[in-house]
């Protein structure tokens, strides 16, 4: 008896191990097929293009008022005049902080009422095209916090690996919000008062660097050049706080697992076209780079904002699909926020390779977010100006839109490979 029941289990073991085999020589077969029909996808979308308005002499003029701001030797940092400048506010300045400081407090709770925050802003105001790209970067970020506990990822880390990367994401996507949503704030408070309460922006630890931008759009309203500095901003202000941060660098950053998340797709950002349509995007191939992010960043501005359909359907998904942090919101055929508990099987390879979706009962779990993570508090932030050299300066030039951007074959390529790690993964442990 032992020993049929031992040939049984053999047997299934040897049947499960042909089965990701057999599913190889189809994976390299979906990837001339993926690059195909996204250049046929690509030419589609492509036009009609829109004008991004990069204005070069603004754009020139500001990059001297910013080298005006460099610290030089023997002289203090320009923010910390700013600031002394800036200590003395009337009481409608005063009431102004309070009440950003409190809002901004409160959204940013978590990933949710952070991504909801910022597509709040750019309803109210659609010249801040940088709280529409927020928006969807933010949604991203979600869904890969979920992906942790996903059917497609959960068996990949331990509990305590798991963790760690939550954190990076986490605070990635909390500090970023700390420091722009008061920006953005204070503009709406401009628009209503009718006058510029940029002199503000100091009171929220805001880098000297975004002080010019504010001021001339405020003025000129040149919505590429504010993004494309938003971009700047933002990546350098998380560069020392998280991306060089020890514990991150040590526990995330230089573990192999790390590499396997972006062999699963956490370094994909798509832009829904729609709920259960094509997928427009790009992937960043070296997070860890603040170069390749701030052109990653640039690239992307282009993409929404440079091609007409690719705004208007990425428009109309912001607005009719509320962020959970589920993928099931832009492909519910392939995922299901509800968990039904042991499927039938655990091996997924197969079934991706062979179906476009997946049986009602059959569909990856892929959770919504407060429900495997809970609000997350965060020890303080450090208070430094992230400008001391004119490095950032060269990516202040005008985004280019990318030739190559429908991804839906090579999103669904890269949750392949994911499903290939898991379904080996679960053989052999």
């Amino acid at each position: 008896m032992t020993s049929t029941r031992s040939d049984s289990s053999d047997n299934q073991h040897t049947g499960s191990i042909l089965q990701i085999v057999r599913s190889i020589p189809g994976a390299a077969r979906e990837v001339w097929r993926g690059k195909q029909a996204a250049w046929h996808a690509s030419s589609q979308l492509r036009h009609p293009s829109r004008d991004l308005n990069w204005k070069a002499d603004t754009a020139a003029a500001l990059q001297v008022e910013v080298e005006r701001l460099l610290p030089a030797a023997g002289r203090p940092s320009p923010s910390r005049n700013i600031q002394a400048q800036s200590a003395l506010v009337c009481e409608e300045d005063c009431i102004i902080l309070e009440e950003i400081k409190t809002l901004t407090q409160q959204q940013n709770r978590s990933n949710v009422t952070r991504t909801a925050a910022y597509l709040e802003c750019y309803e109210q105001y659609p010249e801040l095209h940088w709280a529409l790209l927020a928006h969807m970067v933010s949604r991203n970020g979600g869904y890969h916090m979920t992906d942790l506990h996903s059917d497609l990822m959960h068996n990949l880390q331990n509990q305590e690996a798991r963790g760690h990367m939550y954190r990076l994401l986490e605070r990635c996507n909390a500090l970023i919000f700390q420091d722009a949503y008061p920006q953005l704030q204070l503009y709406m408070h401009s628009r209503r008062l009718g006058r510029s309460c940029f002199h503000l922006l100091s009171h929220f630890h805001v880098s000297a660097f975004m002080t010019p931008f504010w001021e001339r759009f405020w003025l000129e309203r040149c919505s590429s050049i504010l993004s494309v500095a938003l971009i700047i901003n933002e990546q350098n202000y998380i560069e020392s706080r998280v991306v060089q941060h020890p514990y991150f660098q040590k526990e995330v950053l230089s573990k192999p697992a790390f590499h396997l998340h972006n062999l699963a797709g956490l370094n994909h950002i798509v832009f829904p076209l729609g709920q259960g349509g094509g997928l427009t995007g790009r992937v960043i191939e070296h997070f860890g780079k603040l170069n390749e992010r701030i052109q990653f960043g640039k690239v992307l501005y282009a993409l929404l904002f440079g091609v007409e359909q690719v705004l208007q359907q990425v428009l109309e998904f912001a607005r009719t699909v509320p962020h959970g942090g589920s993928r099931a919101e832009y492909w519910p055929g392939l995922f299901t926020k509800h968990h039904s508990g042991p499927k039938d099987h655990n091996l997924y390879a197969a079934a991706l390779l062979n179906e476009e979706w997946l049986p009602e009962g059959q569909r990856l779990y892929s959770p919504e977010l407060l429900t495997v993570w809970s609000d997350t508090p965060y020890e303080p932030i450090t208070r430094h100006d992230w400008l001391q050299t004119r490095d950032c300066l060269g990516y202040l030039t005008s985004p280019r839109r990318p030739w190559l951007f429908e991804m839906s074959h090579e999103h669904r390529y890269g949750m392949l490979k994911t499903a290939l790690a898991h379904d080996v993964q679960e053989i052999t442990h």
